[in-house]
């Protein structure tokens, strides 16, 4: 089950790189450095230039490495879904839930994380068969908003993006998300050109989430 094996390498990651760049080298540099770092949930965005390029050579490059999971981000329709699925990506998310990215995602057997922020929004993705939803921006909320949404609906499942970091990061988990985004913090180095603090900053990023995991 290919969609299933996707779900399990993405839960297990714990911690997804969010990447942004403004250029596809930097995208390149940016990914090696986190990768280096321990992470192995990689969201490749389609503000990044060459966007569909990144994603087909960084999949080609850890082809080898299956605990590596690669997805596209920031993919606002169906067509971008299906250029980045042929591209390589195992996973598509976007900012907001799209009926018809839903559509081509199942199609391809591929999960597809849509960015809400409602009830509403989040049963309408389940009826469509998403399985995982990408809370954001979860700097709205904070942590607690997690119980208020299993309230109703104790059978999502939340990764939230935005906000997450290394302060508040384990309360995340405590309130029952499976994995969580991380972006800004973890790579503002990149536009100083100092790929080397985004690879320690993802290994604290790790080793915090071992700790999480080691503590359950």
């Amino acid at each position: 089950m290919k969609r299933l094996d996707i779900l399990t390498r993405l839960r297990n990651s714990g911690v997804v790189a969010v990447i942004r760049a403004d250029t596809m080298e930097e995208a390149l540099k940016v990914t090696e450095a986190v990768v280096k770092g321990g992470m192995k949930g990689l969201e490749i965005t389609f503000t990044i230039p060459q966007a569909e390029n990144v994603i087909r050579e960084i999949a080609a490059s850890y082809k080898e490495f299956p605990e590596i999971v690669v997805g596209a981000g920031t993919v606002l329709d169906a067509y971008t879904a299906r250029m980045a699925i042929m591209a390589g990506a195992e996973y598509i998310v976007s900012p907001c839930f799209n009926s018809e990215t839903a559509e081509i995602c199942n199609l391809y057997q591929i999960p597809y994380l849509p960015g809400c922020m409602t009830i509403t929004e989040m049963k309408e993705a389940l009826k469509a068969g998403v399985d995982i939803i990408k809370l954001f921006p979860g700097s709205a909320f904070g942590p607690s908003i997690v119980s208020s949404y299993k309230a109703p609906l104790p059978q999502l499942n939340i990764m939230p993006t935005g906000g997450v970091s290394l302060h508040n990061m384990e309360e995340w988990f405590k309130q029952g998300v499976i994995a969580v985004g991380v972006g800004g913090n973890l790579l503002a180095p990149a536009k100083t050109g100092e790929f080397e603090k985004i690879t320690a900053m993802a290994r604290e990023y790790m080793d915090k989430y071992g700790e999480i995991q080691s503590g359950k």
